[in-house]
Order: C-alpha cells, then sequence, then structure tokens
C-alpha cells in the first residue's frame, strides 16, 4: 500500500520560522484549488502504485482551508483512488482554527487522526516564533477535537527556539505529556533562508549547541517516561500510534503528493509540482526527479528509524546483503555510543541522531551509489 499526500498552500498568517510553501489566500482561490486537486487525483487514477492506506493533508493550515473542501476533496480523492476502509486520515491543524462544528465535520468525513502546532507552551518563546494561539487555546483545541472522537492526536513541539532554556522546555513538556496525547513530533529549530526569523539570526537569543543537544537528549528522555517512545529522529509515539502515513517515507515506499511543492515517489520514479500556485491550477505537469528507491536511499531512510537498519529487510528488497563492511564500521560507531547492533540489525542511539548525517554517512560509504 502507499500514502497519499495533499498540500494545502493556505495560512490566515505565516510564522517567523516557516519555510514551507504557502500564503493567505482569497474564497475564489481556495475554490479553484480544490477544483485543480480533483483534475490532478484523474490524472494518477489507475496508475501503479495508487492504493492508499493513508490519506495526509498538509500545509499550511489545512484547518483554514475549512472543513467542506477538504471533505470534498476527500471524496473526490475516494472516487479516484482505492482506499482502505482503515486508512488513516490527518489532517494538520492550528489551535486557533479548531472550532466544534470543524471537527465534527472532519470526524463524520472519515478523518481519524490530527496534527496540531503547539511549538512551546511558553508563551513568550511562541511570540518569537509567531505562533498565535496561547496554551489555553491548544488545551481547549485538543478537548475540542477529543468531543470529536478524534483522540489520535499529534503535538509539535519545537527545540532550540530562541530564548528556551532547559526549565522552559520542562515547561513545555509538562504541558504537552499533561494533555495525554499519543504522538509528538519534536523538531530542532532550522533557520531557513528567506524566513524572518533567519533574518534576525544575528541578534535572537538562540541557544548554544551544547545546549540544544541537552535539550534533545531530555526530551528523548522525558517523553519516553511518559510513554511516548522514540520511533524516528524527531518522533514518539504510544504503541500503535506511530505515524502510519510518514512511516511510508523512512520505509521508502511509495507514495504521492498533490499540490505545489508536494514531492512524490510512485513506479519507481521520483517528482515533485514546482512551488507555483497558478502553474498548479493550470494543470502543469510536475517535474521529473530521477530514480528512487536506491539501495543507499534505502539505507538512509531506514537509518532515520529507531527500529534500524536491517540485513533481512535490505536482502528482501535486494536480494543481496548489507556489506561486511558497513557491520564492522557500525561496530566502530556502537563504542563511541553512537548506534547499536543487534544480530543483524543496526540502530542509530539517541547521541547518534544527533549526529546522525555524520554517522549515516560513515556508513552510506560502505552501499553501491547505484
Amino acid at each position: 500500500m502507499s500514502g497519499l499526500y495533499i498540500h494545502i498552500p493556505f495560512c490566515a498568517k505565516k510564522c517567523a520560522y516557516c519555510d514551507f510553501y504557502s500564503f493567505h489566500p482569497t474564497d475564489a482561490q481556495m475554490d479553484a484549488y480544490c477544483d485543480a486537486v480533483t483534475a490532478a487525483f484523474l490524472r494518477y487514477a489507475g496508475t501503479p502504485d495508487t492504493d492508499f492506506d493513508t490519506v495526509y493533508f498538509g500545509g499550511g493550515t489545512p484547518s483554514f482551508f475549512g472543513a467542506k473542501r477538504l471533505t470534498a476533496m476527500l471524496d473526490a480523492a475516494r472516487d479516484a483512488f482505492t482506499i482502505t476502509g482503515d486508512a488513516e486520515i490527518t489532517v494538520e491543524c492550528n489551535p486557533s482554527s479548531v472550532t466544534e462544528n470543524e471537527m465534527q465535520a472532519l470526524a463524520a468525513a472519515g478523518v481519524n487522526r490530527i496534527s496540531m502546532g503547539v511549538q512551546s507552551a511558553v508563551d513568550g518563546e511562541r511570540r518569537w516564533l509567531g505562533r498565535s494561539s496561547s496554551r489555553k487555546q491548544v488545551e481547549a483545541a485538543i478537548n475540542t477535537c477529543r468531543k470529536a472522537s478524534l483522540t489520535n492526536l499529534s503535538l509539535d513541539l519545537m527545540l532550540g527556539i530562541p530564548a528556551q532554556t532547559m526549565a522552559s522546555l520542562d515547561e513545555s513538556l509538562d504541558f504537552i505529556t499533561g494533555l495525554g496525547v499519543p504522538h509528538v513530533s519534536a523538531y530542532l529549530l532550522k533557520l531557513e533562508d528567506g524566513t524572518p526569523l533567519a533574518a534576525q539570526k544575528e541578534t535572537l537569543p538562540l541557544p548554544d549547541e551544547d545546549s540544544v543537544c541537552d535539550c534533545y537528549l531530555h526530551t528523548v528522555e522525558t517523553l519516553r517516561r511518559h510513554g511516548l517512545m522514540q520511533y524516528e529522529v524527531s518522533n514518539f509515539a504510544r504503541p500503535g500510534f506511530e505515524s502510519r502515513h510518514n512511516l511510508h517515507y523512512w520505509r521508502d515506499e511509495a507514495y504521492l503528493g498533490i499540490g505545489p511543492a508536494a514531492h512524490s515517489f510512485l513506479g519507481g520514479k521520483r517528482f515533485y509540482y514546482p512551488r507555483d500556485f497558478e502553474a498548479f491550477l493550470r494543470g502543469d505537469a510536475p517535474v521529473p526527479d530521477g530514480d528512487g528507491g536506491s539501495e543507499a536511499e534505502f539505507v538512509m531512510l531506514r537509518l532515520r528509524l529507531a527500529e534500524g537498519l536491517s540485513d533481512g529487510d535490505f536482502f528482501a528488497r535486494y536480494r543481496k546483503h548489507l556489506p561486511n563492511a558497513l557491520f564492522d564500521a557500525a561496530n566502530t560507531l556502537e563504542r563511541h555510543g553512537l548506534v547499536t547492533v543487534q544480530n543483524d540489525t543496526v540502530a542509530l542511539t539517541p547521541q547518534g541522531f544527533l549526529l546522525s548525517n555524520r554517522v549515516i554517512d560513515a556508513l552510506l560509504s560502505h552501499i553501491s551509489s547505484q
């Protein structure tokens, strides 16, 4: 099975750190976009790898787009593709756009998972990020979702943000774990070129690198103590609540992305839509991005997962074993506490995830690039 991603490039307001493709639209632009997405579905109907067991509405702010339009898109997707009855269907939401009527309408349409941006429970830190919702609004939004029987909830937390300290991080972690959600995504802030935060980087009160590393490891341990186990570099869940959609990406499985800036891996090929709203409305074709699914790509993505890279999974896909040299390198990294090697599996530790680019590169050097 594959995953379907639908990009909603609309927001009420752009956050200071955000580099995702989005803008504030008119109603006419949102209606035209709904039609364009439906037309794009029809162009892929019947093609290989278009039986889906996950659907993910990302953004932007899909909840700003509204339940009525999201429902219309979901109905159109069901008409064009096979979507399993037990599909995980996720909508990203901003707490300020969560209402009882909207959440009930989404649940009635078959949405069963909500991903909500919190970033920080400390209002001063949220102001640095350009987040308008208060912690009270976040808590109210969670309660509203639960009243609509939307209990598979994920919250985003950001690490290394301006003015963050270990004490303020604990305040955010206490708030999030106190809400009892089954999934948390904890991301390190990256200052993306062209964003307001990047323009201020010389004057921002950013924590130093050692402090950020300490915050990351503290987050991993704190969430573990609350039953949220790390299953990917930045993702934590109670057993059974891992993001099935994102696992398609990390397991190097097929997915179709619809909308400007959306990427796809379908039929062994990678392609993407440019960050161009008008081009998408015109029905311009996506841009080819080469073959996907190479041995190196598979290894790189699997090493992002806490379950790690197993020789058995590699053999099942490529009919060959991982090279002994990779395990020799892994044994050296294990002595430094960066990976574990058990039976036929290599997995990064939390300390290894902090240095994931270097660790993965060291292991990838023993994998064919073909």
